[in-house]
């Protein structure tokens, strides 16, 4: 796991073509805004989260954020044990000063 600043995420995001970013928050935090292009996983439904990740592409790099880095760190922690390359946004979301979208359900 690498822990990046927004400015370094949003580089890096925009840099590589196998990325894929994860948002880990509550579906009711997702509604607030999303960095654009974000899947939501949600790591507080610790089933869905485990059978959502498995059918992941392990070729792939994996961004992955919440609201403040706790819960993407420890995304992060699990999907590395498990084989994937991840990022994580340090600071979250709170710490994102870049565009956001509205989600699309």
């Amino acid at each position: 796991m690498e822990n990046l600043n927004t400015d370094d995420f949003a580089h890096k995001i925009k840099q590589d073509k196998n990325a894929v970013i994860i948002d880990v928050r509550t579906p009711k935090e997702w509604k607030d805004g999303i960095i654009p292009n974000a899947r939501l996983i949600n790591l507080f439904e610790p089933v869905t989260f485990q059978r959502e990740i498995t059918g992941l592409d392990k070729d792939r790099n994996y961004y992955i954020y919440c609201r403040s880095g706790n819960r993407s760190g420890q995304a992060c922690k699990i999907m590395e044990s498990k084989g994937f390359k991840t990022y994580n946004l340090s600071g979250g979301i709170m710490q994102w000063n870049k565009e956001l979208s509205k989600p699309v359900f």
